[in-house]
């Protein structure tokens, strides 16, 4: 697992990059294809509305009289000027033509500007829209089409109009085409976030799965490590047994029949331990509270450890200043995780004294627990996983504390149980404090 787990994750980031990669190409590819279909369809607008324009203008020519603005000779006559589009058709009649076409190629909303060149010099606008200079000046963002309005070749009026070219200007076409595309586009970014999501998930998941692989083999190891120091001594002492000294002498009988039954209440312990960690896990476990006194189950506690304490060298500071402690409470359990904080300072004691405090005060409607010992302490990896079950704090490759890392575990559901709240604090190489608030009876 340690192994392929940085394969896996690779390979994860490597499909999703490539995907985003294969998103991001799509989207460029679509937005060129849909910039070529308007463009496209401009040039289609533009070259309908040009052949209209030449075609109403030549129609004009067999009766003068309906042109608006025709001169005739003696007033000014300019035979070039009285054919041209210019002159034929207002600003207003030309934009209604190009939104009818616009229209009928489904681009209704596209905005445009428009003019008219002639004198055959580009920038000499006869008509042109309110914004269409502006618009003209930029080449790079805006979409240009142009159409010359020369009429058929062999017309009537072919050496007879001048040299017009209409001038179609889109402004933003790149701004067009994505909003065009925008629900593709919208999709796309829905899609990208799913697979985020989904690839967060994903090594979430596996970063859950290798702690909790690396926790099952801890586990394995330390509870085959606790039940084979037992095993070994029973094992010793069933030798024993069979030397026939032993059996002729009644206190050394009765020392290794001792011995093989507190190696195998050790190992009843253990096995309890574990079963009451799965019947937590399944929330099969039943309080039977009533009323306590929290300093009587302290001082039990105490008194039943006596004599690791003792054996530490320990010195142990009480300090029962609450005035109430009756509490609603399932005397065993609360008596456990007591035990188990006490137990479990003395597992990470230094090696050269043991020096506990245990102090009661009321905090409002509860009373508050407190544990503090001198001992090792946790760092702040160690603090924030303290109460997960079997994790256990690294002391090195020596096998120098024992357990399951289910001791904290219990005493945080215990507490939880029994509607109260638990924290840890600690200092590396200055001690550990756990607090413990539970509501008082009513």
């Amino acid at each position: 697992m340690k192994k392929t787990f940085p394969v896996i994750i690779a390979l994860i980031t490597l499909s999703l990059l490539g995907i985003i990669y294969i998103q991001v190409s799509w989207i460029r590819t679509l937005a060129l294809f849909r910039e070529e279909q308007l463009k496209e369809k401009i040039s289609s607008i533009i070259q309908q509305v040009g052949d209209e324009l030449v075609a109403q203008r030549s129609v004009t020519f067999n009766n003068p009289g309906q042109m608006p603005g025709m001169k005739f000779p003696g007033e000014g006559y300019d035979i070039y000027k009285q054919f041209s589009v210019t002159n034929r058709f207002t600003i207003f009649e030309i934009k209604e033509k190009l939104q009818k076409a616009f229209l009928k190629q489904n681009l209704k909303d596209t905005k445009f500007e428009f003019a008219v060149a002639s004198d055959n010099v580009f920038g000499h606008y006869e008509l042109k829209s309110p914004r269409f200079i502006e618009m003209a000046m930029d080449t790079v963002h805006n979409l240009q089409a142009m159409y010359p309005l020369v009429p058929s070749s062999g017309s009537i009026l072919e050496s007879l109009t001048p040299e017009e070219v209409l001038v179609i200007v889109v402004p933003q076409v790149k701004s067009y085409v994505l909003q065009s595309l925008g629900w593709m586009i919208g999709g796309a970014i829905l899609f990208t976030v799913i697979i985020i999501t989904a690839f967060f998930l994903t090594i979430r998941t596996l970063l859950r799965q290798k702690k909790l692989g690396d926790m099952k083999n801890d586990f394995i190891n330390n509870m085959t490590h606790e039940l084979k120091t037992p095993l070994a001594t029973i094992s010793l002492a069933v030798d024993a047994l069979k030397n026939e000294k032993v059996l002729s002498n009644p206190d050394k009988l009765n020392y290794f029949t001792g011995m093989i039954k507190d190696e195998n209440k050790r190992m009843n312990k253990h096995v309890e331990s574990i079963l009451q960690a799965a019947q937590m896990d399944r929330q099969e476990v039943q309080l039977n509270k009533k009323d306590v006194h929290v300093h009587e189950i302290i001082k039990n506690v105490l008194n039943n450890l006596q004599l690791q304490i003792e054996d530490k060298h320990g010195k142990v500071d009480v300090q029962l200043n609450a005035a109430a402690d009756l509490m609603e409470a399932d005397e065993v359990h609360l008596t456990n995780l007591i035990n188990n904080l006490v137990d479990n300072a003395l597992k990470y004691s230094k090696d050269d004294s043991f020096q506990l405090k245990i102090s009661t005060k009321n905090i409002g409607k509860g009373i508050r627990i407190q544990v503090e010992d001198h001992g090792i302490g946790m760092n702040k990896e160690t603090l924030t996983r303290v109460f997960e079950k079997f994790y256990r704090a690294h002391t090195g490759n020596v096998h120098n504390v024992k357990g399951f890392g289910l001791g904290l575990s219990y005493v945080k559901t215990m507490v939880e149980a029994h509607e109260g709240k638990v924290k840890a604090d600690s200092v590396v190489g200055k001690g550990s404090t756990f607090t413990i608030d539970f509501p008082l009876k009513k």
